[in-house]
């Protein structure tokens, strides 16, 4: 999976206006909504928030990628954030976050959801690409 066959120029939002965790994950559900990815925010919000509510997506090194599953997705849909301020985003690192990478995924399929956040995470981790988008 290619972050090109994720994202859109439309998914991308640059910068960030928002400073809180929940307010930042509306903001880039707002996105995706206004790219006609979604049509439900209060059902995609919700989703994130539980996820949320078992472990931080905060993953580090300035990175957070909060997820969720949802019905009636038929694909996995994403939208990027970077933020020119920081956002305390509770990651496991303790640091503040700029780069939030949101995925969403249909409900009825695991496979794609933990492709996508494995692919994301294994590309974010790397210093060079998050020194760019920043």
């Amino acid at each position: 999976m290619r972050l090109a066959e994720l994202l859109s120029p439309k998914q991308i939002k640059v910068p960030l206006q928002n400073r809180q965790k929940i307010e930042v994950i509306e903001e880039l559900i707002d996105v995706l909504v206004a790219a006609r990815q979604i049509t439900d925010k209060t059902k995609a919000l919700n989703a994130v928030l539980e996820r949320e509510k078992i472990m931080t997506t905060g993953v580090g090194d300035g990175v957070a990628i909060p997820h969720g599953r949802i019905d009636k997705l038929t694909k996995v849909v994403a939208s990027l954030g970077i933020s020119g301020h920081d956002i305390d985003f509770d990651a496991i690192d303790g640091k503040p976050v700029r780069i939030v990478f949101l995925i969403l995924a249909p409900s009825n399929e695991i496979g794609p959801h933990l492709k996508a956040l494995s692919r994301v995470s294994r590309l974010l981790s790397k210093d060079s690409l998050r020194e760019k988008l920043l």
